[in-house]
């Protein structure tokens, strides 16, 4: 590691590339990813989070995860949540019934979290469908914004992944720019960085045919930005990309932030979150793993590296080494998010000291993740038990990592 800075640069969240010349490069990362030892990542991406975060706590946040409808036409093969359109049918015999929500469920649904002490609802769907009995008009999503701000006037609205943007755009023939615009001016208060998976066309044509490919998805994430949006953004990992397309998953995310930032509008990333993917109950789960070869047996690394060819779950070992990473590159993106609802509270909790300042959500609800085969549950005693029994006072935020209460 001698070649590589021992002290990772100070994270500038307003300069842009300007400090380009002292950046860690994704061949440094490379280079981390196979020298140094978990412990050493671990103290590195921890002192980019002190430097970040000095304060004597660490926050979470209490919301729900509504699903308006699992409708879908894309063709994930990660998901075990979605439900086939009528007249499109993916071949598969082991999906769900497919539903919408009324508005007066969702309304129940946000009322629930109100009385918890609840700040946010994070409210995705599938992909909508053009025509045909599931299919919804423009309108209903407006229509929903406006029932939910007129309702609920102090619940953060955090909705539509970027694939269901590209979807509006594409089924209502308007730019993703309009469709932005329009949902924003009847309520909607930030997108979620869902659909993220990892932005290679190659990982993305094999397991979401039918979703946004790399381009459009930062595209979406450009003009939120464009119109000062916060947004989040996000990784699954653990499946069939190479380490070089995790890689470049964040350089991706990196560049845009530093065009986002630049334009000195407030828009940009708020957050990442990274998580492990998760392989019960889908097609993906069963594909062929990476075989145990004598090359890989012989090989000087302990940490085997996918061909793109075959199936490689991460490990809680991965997803600190990831999350550590993630967090050392990063350096314009102020927040990383823990992921105890795939690797679970203790793991979760051990992430405080790998590059995560928040807990994320007590997640009220969850059902895509947990159609996979997860099942951990946490509530907000649990939550800050977890933050206490790692040296931090335990303090509730709001979407913009803002202490409340």
């Amino acid at each position: 590691m001698s070649a590589i800075s021992a002290t990772p640069p100070t994270p500038s969240h307003g300069r842009g590339a300007d400090h380009a010349s002292s950046r860690i490069s994704t061949d440094d990362l490379r280079a981390m990813y196979f020298d140094a030892s978990i412990h050493e990542l671990g103290r590195r991406a921890f002192d980019v989070t002190q430097r970040l975060h000095p304060e004597d706590y660490r926050t979470y946040v209490v919301d729900r995860n509504i699903n308006y409808a699992n409708w879908c036409t894309a063709k994930c093969i990660f998901c075990n949540f979605k439900a086939d359109v009528p007249g499109q049918p993916s071949g598969r015999t082991d999906l769900p019934a497919g539903y919408t929500l009324s508005y007066d469920e969702i309304g129940r649904k946000i009322e629930e979290l109100v009385a918890i002490g609840g700040t946010q609802i994070l409210m995705q769907g599938g992909l909508v469908p053009g025509e045909g009995e599931a299919g919804l008009p423009f309108e209903w999503y407006l229509d929903l914004m406006r029932f939910i701000r007129r309702n609920f006037p102090a619940i953060h609205i955090h909705a539509f992944s970027p694939p269901e943007i590209f979807a509006f755009s594409q089924i209502f023939g308007m730019s993703i720019h309009d469709v932005l615009a329009r949902l924003m001016e009847a309520g909607l208060d930030s997108v979620p960085g869902g659909g993220g998976e990892i932005l290679s066309d190659r990982v993305r044509g094999k397991i979401g045919i039918g979703k946004t490919m790399t381009g459009e998805w930062l595209e979406v994430m450009r003009q939120c930005h464009i119109l000062g949006m916060r947004t989040s953004c996000t990784m699954m990992f653990g499946h069939i990309e190479t380490l070089d397309e995790r890689l470049e998953h964040l350089r991706l995310l990196r560049d845009l932030q530093d065009e986002s930032l630049a334009r000195g509008n407030g828009g940009g990333f708020g957050a990442f979150i990274c998580w492990t993917f998760q392989p019960d109950n889908t097609p993906l789960g069963r594909m062929r793993p990476l075989p145990e070869t004598q090359e890989r047996q012989d090989a000087k690394t302990p940490k085997p590296l996918n061909d793109g060819k075959h199936l490689l779950l991460a490990d809680a070992n991965e997803y600190l080494t990831m999350l550590a990473l993630s967090r050392i590159y990063l350096d314009n993106i102020p927040n990383i998010q823990s992921s105890w609802v795939t690797m679970g509270p203790k793991i979760g909790q051990l992430a405080l000291f790998f590059g995560a300042n928040d807990m994320g959500s007590v997640m009220m609800e969850e059902n895509v993740v947990s159609a996979a085969g997860t099942t951990y549950r946490l509530d907000e005693a649990m939550i800050r038990r977890l933050i206490e029994d790692a040296g931090w006072r335990a303090v509730k935020r709001d979407y913009h990592y803002r202490p409340i209460g």
